[in-house]
């Protein structure tokens, strides 16, 4: 790497991080009339918005309250919510004409693709003359003499050179080059899935400056299971089936996915972020119907065996491995023939089936990062460090994680935005 030749080139305001909020806080401030500039370090914008819901970006949620968000401040993400919310996004992408969906759970998705959502942000970065440089790896973050200028001051170099609070210096094209800026916006999101450029280089700068963290851990994540319960998945692979799935007082009714690896799909996904290792998870595979209830009432009307009754709700496949597991020794005994308490514990098992995984995927297939950046240390008024004027943090990175559904882009969307007016 060549030493750099240029002198330090000054922006009102430099983003770290051209992902969803750090294009939005882009848009934001220019639109302000803020000089900016963002520094991608991939050599792609936005990979997480290209790949996410299936390739068709699951860009908010019709119903988005601060419910749907897990803090250890609850009430920190109200304000941004409220400054930019879902119908505000909304407004913007039919502005620019982009066809969408309503999908369960007032889902919201683009009708054609993902490409769509960065496309619209891009432009809007180009109509409000944001400068956006990729392949930028930062190589340092310094903090500027902020003493005042005199008033009299008309050296406008000398009064930017002032003005500036930080320098960053990064590697660009095999060269070092410096920006000087007043305000510094950190939007690098966080650990979930590094092979679209999750990191933690949001939470080093934190420590950097001093800003206390809440422990990581993956979030809307599939899990994994050890015991007898590994090898039932690997046979069931693929199969879906919708339940109510529980854990610490929290239950979600969605679908769930067998997988090769143990248990996965959208109601997984939810409750794996109020899931610790070592707790169970419980299972209600027919959530609609009191299970104890209906086997009592069809062994009156119905003459086959218990798996045949079972498969007017259950996959073949699935029914197998609930006899295995439930009723090994009575596989050819006729329904009419269990007793009312046979039929009642086999029927509470269906209504709870309680399952411990040994572990989740990781961060390697995580959507989210669960904790970050202590929201104590940062106004939920501007996104601002509190003891570090013109430092920002916004995004994943921060200790606030959405539910599954569209809440995590809304928060980049809302976070981004209310950063960008403050700038």
């Amino acid at each position: 790497m060549t030493a750099a030749t240029n002198t330090p080139r000054y922006f009102d305001t430099v983003i770290l991080g051209a992902g969803a909020s750090g294009l939005m806080c882009a848009i934001t401030a220019a639109r302000r009339g803020r000089k900016v500039l963002v520094l991608e370090k991939s050599n792609k914008i936005g990979k997480k918005i290209l790949m996410s819901g299936g390739g068709k970006c699951n860009f908010t949620n019709y119903d988005v309250q601060p419910d749907n968000f897990i803090s250890n401040n609850p009430h920190f993400c109200k304000s941004a919510l409220k400054r930019y919310s879902q119908w505000d996004f909304i407004a913007l992408v039919e502005q620019h004409s982009i066809a969408y969906e309503e999908r369960k759970h007032g889902q919201l998705f683009c009708l054609n693709s993902a490409k769509d959502i960065l496309n619209m942000l891009l432009k809007e970065c180009e109509l409000a003359g944001v400068e956006i440089k990729t392949r930028c790896a930062v190589n340092a973050i310094k903090t500027l003499n902020t003493d005042k200028l005199s008033n009299d001051s008309t050296d406008e170099e000398l009064v930017k050179e002032t003005l500036s609070r930080y320098r960053v210096v990064v590697n660009y094209k095999e060269q070092s080059q410096v920006f000087d800026c007043n305000s510094l916006v950190v939007a690098t999101g966080a650990l979930s899935i590094p092979t679209l450029g999750g990191s933690d280089y949001a939470y080093d700068i934190a420590t950097q400056f001093g800003l206390p963290l809440i422990e990581r851990r993956a979030g809307l994540v599939p899990f994994m299971f050890s015991d007898a319960i590994k090898p039932i998945c690997e046979r069931l692979s693929g199969l879906a089936l919708e339940t109510t799935i529980s854990c610490n007082k929290h239950e979600f009714t969605e679908n769930i996915l067998f997988t090769h690896r143990g248990i996965s799909g959208p109601a997984i996904l939810q409750i794996s972020n109020y899931w610790v290792p070592g707790n169970e998870i419980s299972i209600n595979l027919l959530p609609m119907i009191n299970a104890s209830e209906w086997l009592i009432e069809t062994k009156h009307q119905y003459k086959g065996l218990l798996k045949n009754a079972l498969s007017q709700h259950f996959a073949k496949s699935l029914v197998n491995e609930l006899e295995n597991l439930w009723w090994p020794n009575a596989k050819d005994k006729p329904l009419a023939e269990f007793t009312d308490q046979q039929l009642s514990t086999i029927g509470k098992q269906i209504n709870h089936w309680r399952l411990k995984p040994s572990a989740t995927e990781g961060y390697r297939t995580a959507e989210v990062t669960l904790g970050g950046i202590d929201t104590d240390s940062i106004s939920s008024k501007t996104m601002a460090a509190k003891q570090h004027p013109g430092l920002y943090f916004i995004g994943e990175a921060m200790d606030v994680t959405g539910h599954l559904g569209g809440y995590n882009f809304q928060w980049a969307w809302s976070s981004g935005y209310t950063a960008g007016m403050f700038v």
